[in-house]
């Protein structure tokens, strides 16, 4: 019981260090996104997101094997390992640096030829995006050498200095956005190396904070070949899961430029800006659980692992829900006191990608669960075919004249199909009750979502689209939200263990004030 007492408040201080990197960035992130589309223009704006989501789809090569990483490293800190940690580090960074110059490699010429001859892009600013690409490449590189690092970090639950290395991200971005508006020279291509300084310096600290504090991660040339077979039998499988979801992603925005051009990328850009701002409060929940869960399925520990997918699930969706409630009811007067200029479908693009994202969090907990049993070959082959549909699915409609929001709209129903797909696996593999979770999370979830809104949208059509009325809506949302989850959305326990935390906190707050 201690040690579950103790995993429980590690995770609550592990989230509270990444809500408060989330809640800066947030911050950062609404301020630097109005200078951004301001200082580029929409159409530099959307061609910097198409071409960018373009490079992005060559981790396809690699992004498997990153979740292979994360979950070999987790696994044998859950069954205490450390002789192999090392091991694993290193193999895992050496196959990176191989993969990287693969896609260098690759990117740099089927890439490049792919953006000179197929993306709908003016030709005057055909330079200027191929400057984008280059810097986008090697960004892209850096990222995936980073990321055995930050599992190692993750994996030890360093959550402090995982927010902190995040914070600083933020603030370097900060700084180059306030720079770019004093330089004369192309905008588009100084905010793209400006951007690729950023993720050099954070390559440097993450990598010095982990050689200071992890003796696992002293790197060598060694690769471990059982162990690399190993890994790539896991990240094999992987691979069609992944590699469907970014073509589902990456895909459809090729396709918005085909066939709508670049500022109809823009306004998908602003609605990803929104999500992942929104979005990343219930990550980082996951962030400080998913270890927790892969731990407890090492040690065979499977009553705690079920009770934390549950858990977890519910009270990442009411986080989600209770931030992206406000913003789904009043999307366009909150674009257009933060935007100066809002693209055309950014109103709907945004309230699906909402929509989507809180489908999508109800799965995360459930994902790590099956990676953790390392048995995903069913899983992956499934899903994969799931998510590859969104692509000819997506076509067919936009071939049809269907406005360019039908590609959020099939994603999130192909979505929901991968929901019933995780439960159904996850039933066998380790005796989940679909049963309970459905009634406990998304219908739980559901019913808030109806009340929560109801009230709201019928305000917000009656009244004036003015400021006075969007502060009414939002804060009728929000009261309206929190009261939902606490009476609907929590059991007796929990309303007993939350009465007891704000009593303590008040408690703590009186004497601190009266000292």
């Amino acid at each position: 019981m201690s040690d579950v007492s103790s995993n429980n408040k590690r995770i609550a201080k592990n989230t509270l260090a990444l809500y408060f990197r989330t809640f800066f960035s947030l911050l950062v992130s609404l301020y630097t996104s109005r200078i951004i589309l301001n200082e580029l223009g929409v159409t530099d704006y959307g061609i910097y997101n198409v071409v960018g989501g373009f490079v992005g789809m060559f981790v396809i090569l690699s992004s498997s094997l990153s979740g292979a990483i994360s979950r070999f490293l987790t696994f044998e800190l859950g069954k205490g390992n450390f002789d192999k940690l090392n091991k694993i580090f290193c193999t895992s960074v050496n196959i990176q640096i191989i993969l990287s110059i693969l896609i260098i490699i690759v990117s740099e010429t089927l890439g490049l030829w792919f953006l000179s001859e197929k993306l709908n892009i003016d030709p005057s600013r055909m330079f200027a995006a191929r400057c984008v690409f280059h810097t986008s490449v090697i960004v892209l590189v850096l990222d995936l050498i980073t990321i055995p690092y930050n599992a190692i970090i993750v994996a030890h639950e360093h959550m402090k200095a995982f927010a902190y290395l995040g914070i600083t991200h933020t603030l370097l971005k900060l700084v180059i956005v306030l720079l770019l508006p004093y330089f004369f020279f192309d905008k588009l291509i100084t905010y793209s190396f400006l951007l690729l300084t950023t993720y050099i310096v954070i390559r440097i600290l993450n990598g010095i904070y982990c050689k200071r504090h992890f003796v696992e991660t002293k790197w060598r040339f060694y690769i471990d070949k059982s162990l690399m077979k190993e890994m790539f039998a896991f990240s094999g499988w992987t691979f069609i899961g992944s590699s469907s979801a970014i073509l589902r992603d990456q895909g459809s925005n090729i396709l918005l430029n085909l066939y709508a051009g670049p500022v109809v990328n823009a306004a998908r850009g602003i609605a990803e800006q929104v999500n992942g701002a929104v979005n990343s409060f219930a990550s980082n929940f996951m962030t400080a659980v998913n270890p927790q869960i892969t731990k407890s399925y090492a040690a065979n520990d499977k009553a705690y692992m079920l009770d934390l997918i549950y858990k977890s699930a519910k009270f990442s969706l009411y986080l989600l829900l209770f931030l992206s409630l406000p913003i789904i009811v009043e999307t366009p007067y909150i674009l257009k006191i933060w935007l100066k200029v809002v693209p055309e479908h950014t109103i709907w693009f945004v309230r699906l990608i909402l929509l989507f994202a809180l489908c999508d969090s109800a799965s995360r907990p459930l994902i790590t669960a099956i990676l953790a049993t390392g048995n995903i070959k069913n899983y992956q082959l499934i899903i994969g075919a799931f998510q590859f549909l969104c692509l000819p699915i997506s076509y067919f409609f936009l071939e049809r004249g269907f406005p360019p929001e039908i590609t959020l709209i099939v994603a999130l129903v192909l979505n929901l199909c991968c929901l019933v797909v995780r439960l159904i696996l996850l039933r066998k593999m380790i005796g989940l009750s679909v049963r309970i979770y459905i009634k406990n999370v998304v219908c739980r979830v559901g019913l808030i979502g109806i009340v929560s809104s109801a009230l709201p949208i019928y305000m917000s059509c009656r009244l004036s689209n003015n400021l006075s009325s969007f502060v009414v809506v939002t804060g009728l949302t929000l009261v309206i939200t929190l009261l939902s989850i606490y009476f609907i959305g929590c059991s007796s326990s929990e309303r007993y263990t939350i009465k007891n935390a704000l009593l303590n906190s008040y408690k703590k707050l009186i004497s601190s004030v009266i000292c």
